[in-house]
């Protein structure tokens, strides 16, 4: 499974191929599926470009996408949306139909578990987003939801492509096995795309779109998350059949 991050917290200054709106998002998330992509995580944006939480946003985004692709949608739950840890439990709790079919929930921020609780009471799945070089991977261990998410997020916060794979490996070891929950691994910038070819030699699910780099393999910008995702897919499956080659 490739999943594409449509936008994150990119902003418009991050450049034009960055799609905010709804309408926007929408687009992207259909040329994305086009090129490959079979899950679709996304950042509500308020009309200003603000991650939001509001029910009428994250409804009126998911309306916008679900037209236009018919694979599993999920949104952010990040604490920079809402810092108020309250705040952002009870915008949770206002989401009405449509429901996003999966939300991440970043274990090290405060409320967590809680936010978590919630979804899973809703029927809305949860990816737990376990960040290197925080207490995630510690918390997450000792949390009695760990078996009831949909999947764990190991989130590479490593940037360099020099030192990414090896944060992630420590990552994954700090993980073990994750309450036995399948994995989701990725990376970030310049570390996007080590991690990705990690992620193919492992067998793991992976992740790639604007909201984790701006740039291609080669360094050259990249004109679209279509245009990640189809490279993605032919890295990813490059590695796979390298791990496939050394093993028979």
């Amino acid at each position: 499974m490739v999943q594409v991050c449509l936008n994150g917290r990119r902003e418009g200054a991050d450049g034009a191929c960055v799609p905010l709106s709804p309408a926007a998002l929408a687009e992207s998330a259909a040329e994305a599926v086009a090129a490959g992509a079979t899950d679709i995580h996304v950042h509500p944006r308020t009309p200003c470009g603000r991650d939001s939480l509001s029910p009428r946003m994250v409804a009126t985004t998911l309306e916008a996408v679900r037209a236009r692709v018919s694979v599993p949608v999920g949104v952010t739950t990040g604490a920079w949306a809402e810092p108020d840890t309250a705040a952002r439990l009870e915008q949770v709790r206002g989401w009405s139909a449509p429901l996003p079919d999966h939300a991440s929930v970043n274990w090290h921020e405060t409320g967590a578990e809680e936010i978590a609780e919630q979804l899973l009471t809703r029927g809305i799945g949860v990816e737990a987003g376990i960040w290197s070089g925080t207490h995630g991977a510690a918390r997450f261990a000792a949390s009695p939801l760990g078996p009831k998410v949909l999947r764990v997020l190991a989130e590479v916060t490593d940037a360099d492509a020099a030192t990414a794979e090896a944060s992630a490996c420590a990552l994954l070891s700090l993980l073990g096995d994750a309450h036995g929950r399948p994995v989701l691994l990725h990376g970030e910038d310049r570390g996007a795309w080590p991690v990705l070819r990690l992620a193919g030699r492992l067998g793991l699910a992976a992740r790639m779109g604007l909201e984790d780099t701006l740039l291609l393999p080669d360094g050259q910008r990249a004109a679209s998350n279509a245009q990640l995702v189809t490279e993605a897919l032919a890295q990813y499956r490059s590695s796979a059949e390298g791990r496939d080659s050394s093993n028979g």
